[in-house]
């Protein structure tokens, strides 16, 4: 738009007359100028917009300059605090609890710890299962919690070791041993209740290097075969102990002419309790300064 500017002068002055002069206004006008306001009113009400949900995010979020929600993020690690769902594997040094809680872990299907070395190769695995728990690994090992740190229960390909004072079978079949038990005693749980120690199909042997002791305080001792019981010593003596020794059914013989023994032999005793057999007869064959009581 192109203005032009005139000055006009009265008669009798002695003023130039200026030069025509053109002036341009540049700028926007109309509906540019219109466009133009709407777009900075949309830009300004998206920057609200933004800011209004990042508030809100911030808000259900619980984000805050130490962490976020019930996740505390501290100079020790990370402590989350309440229930939480973990819906891919999780990876950590050391998880622990609050001194005032205990550490609950649970799954619907079950729940895997993994124990993995420098290259990724899973070392040791435990898996709680609904049917059972399952631990892989090349030993197994539970220790005390006192200052020893005492080995209570160790598993290995090799051996089963407890280091307990005392093992205690509760189940009423009693533990069954497919192989040999070395063990220093075995005894019953209490005053009232047996100690048995069976083999319904194979034999029953007690191996010890200084000896076998088998004693009862209250009740008596009782061996059941169904063949021979033999007890024999290779280089020492059979000594029994009591007030009286009873043979209830030795085999009787009959009345016969003399001399005549019917291979059936008479147990006599030595002073000094010592037993030996002796070819039976009519009349007793036991001497007491027989040479073999000597």
């Amino acid at each position: 738009m192109v203005r032009e500017q005139y000055i006009k002068t009265t008669p009798g002055t002695n003023l130039e007359r200026p030069e025509t002069r053109y002036i341009y206004n540049v700028g926007i006008y109309g509906w540019r100028k219109r466009c133009l306001y709407l777009f900075v009113l949309l830009l300004i009400i998206v920057l609200i917009v933004n800011f209004a949900l990042m508030i809100w995010i911030l808000k259900v979020m619980w984000f805050s300059p130490i962490g976020m929600g019930y996740l505390y993020v501290e100079s020790e690690g990370v402590r989350l605090e309440g229930e939480s769902e973990f819906l891919y594997p999780l990876y950590a040094k050391e998880v622990h609890s609050r001194k005032d809680s205990s550490l609950l872990l649970q799954s619907t299907h079950n729940v895997t710890l993994n124990a993995r070395n420098s290259d990724g190769n899973v070392t040791g695995r435990l898996s709680v299962g609904p049917d059972m728990v399952e631990v892989h690994g090349q030993q197994f090992q539970i220790n005390s919690m006192n200052f020893d740190g005492k080995t209570l229960f160790m598993v290995n390909e090799h051996e089963v070791a407890i280091g307990t004072d005392k093992l205690r079978v509760t189940g009423p079949e009693g533990a069954l041993c497919e192989h040999s038990v070395e063990t220093p005693l075995v005894i019953a749980e209490d005053f009232n209740k047996e100690l048995r120690l069976e083999s319904p199909t194979r034999s029953l042997s007690m191996d010890a290097p200084r000896g076998i002791h088998i004693k009862t305080q209250t009740g008596s001792i009782e061996g059941l075969s169904n063949l021979d019981i033999k007890l024999h010593s290779s280089d020492g003596m059979l000594i029994l102990d009591a007030q009286t020794v009873r043979l209830p059914q030795l085999p009787q013989g009959t009345s016969e002419e003399p001399g005549s023994s019917q291979d059936l032999y008479e147990i006599c005793v030595c002073p000094d309790g010592k037993l030996y057999l002796s070819v039976a007869d009519v009349d007793s064959t036991c001497q007491e300064y027989s040479r073999v009581c000597q």
